[in-house]
Parts: structure tokens; C-alpha cells; sequence
């Protein structure tokens, strides 16, 4: 019993010792700060609102996208429940400022926008809500041009109070 306590008392003098060394070496930062507030005037409002796949691009981003093999979509290829349709979107393409997922026959196309920070990954995961069997397009600016992918998924139980 004395050795486990001794044991214990040894460790976590240790994993002191080390978080202490990394504070003061510099390797663990001491100050957090957290992001700065999204302004409001950037918010894609009227994108949001549109229905159709190509008037959205054409709203959210000002031009037209064209397909690319560079884009990699998970999502299934048939949802038990429209309700939740998890989405995973990546892409080798260079410079990827924004990414844009659309459900086609859905009220309102776009259904997620995200911006992506210059050096981060161009990758969003997303549950998406389907009305009915679709096509889902995910639309990715690179480079100042957009490029687009798109997959069915069959839905089998209708997510939009179907």
C-alpha cells in the first residue's frame, strides 16, 4: 500500500516537473485567446435563400463552378433517415478559401457554407437535412475559381417532415 502511494506521489511529481519545464521553456503557451467574432456583413443571407443549385453558386460566389476530380465527398449513398445525412468534403486543390455544400430538391439549396483560413486543411464534416433522394453538391473556391462535386444519395425516410 505504501509502495502505490509512493508510486502515485512519484509520478505525479514528475508530470509536474515536465508541464513545468514546458511552460517555462516555451513549448505550451500561457495565454489562449479566442477568435474574433464573425462580422455580420459577411453572412451569405440571400444565398441561403435561394432555391437551385446554380442560382446559389451564381449568388453565393459570382460565377459558375465546373466538376472536379480533385474533390472527395463521403456521404452514403443511401440515408435510412434524411433527417441526418452525415457529410465529410475534402480536397488536394490549392489556396481553398471557401467551401459550399447544396442539397438540390431541397427548399433552399445551400444548406452549410464554410470559410477556410489560409494554411488549414480544406476539410468540413456536416450532417445534412434531405427532403428526398438528391443530388448533393459540394462547391470548393480555389484560386479564385470554383469547382464543384456532386453525388446522389436516396433517401429512404423523408428528413423534411416526410
Amino acid at each position: 500500500m505504501t509502495d502505490q502511494r509512493r508510486r502515485g506521489f512519484l509520478k505525479g511529481m514528475l508530470g509536474v516537473g515536465v508541464a513545468g519545464f514546458a511552460l517555462g521553456a516555451g513549448m505550451v503557451p500561457l495565454r489562449v485567446e479566442a477568435a474574433a467574432a464573425p462580422d455580420a456583413s459577411d453572412w451569405p443571407q440571400k444565398a441561403f435563400n435561394t432555391p437551385g443549385v446554380d442560382e446559389t453558386i451564381a449568388e453565393l460566389y459570382g460565377m459558375e463552378a465546373s466538376e472536379s476530380d480533385q474533390i472527395t465527398m463521403d456521404l452514403p449513398t443511401i440515408a435510412q433517415n434524411g433527417a441526418v445525412v452525415p457529410v465529410t468534403v475534402e480536397t488536394t486543390l490549392p489556396n481553398v478559401t471557401s467551401i459550399a455544400l447544396l442539397v438540390a430538391k431541397n427548399p433552399n439549396a445551400l444548406a452549410a457554407y464554410f470559410d477556410i483560413s489560409e494554411g488549414a486543411l480544406p476539410f468540413v464534416s456536416n450532417r445534412l437535412k434531405m427532403a428526398e433522394t438528391t443530388d448533393v453538391v459540394s462547391v470548393v473556391i480555389s484560386d479564385g475559381k470554383a469547382y464543384k462535386a456532386t453525388q446522389n444519395v436516396k433517401v429512404t425516410v423523408g428528413g423534411c417532415g416526410g
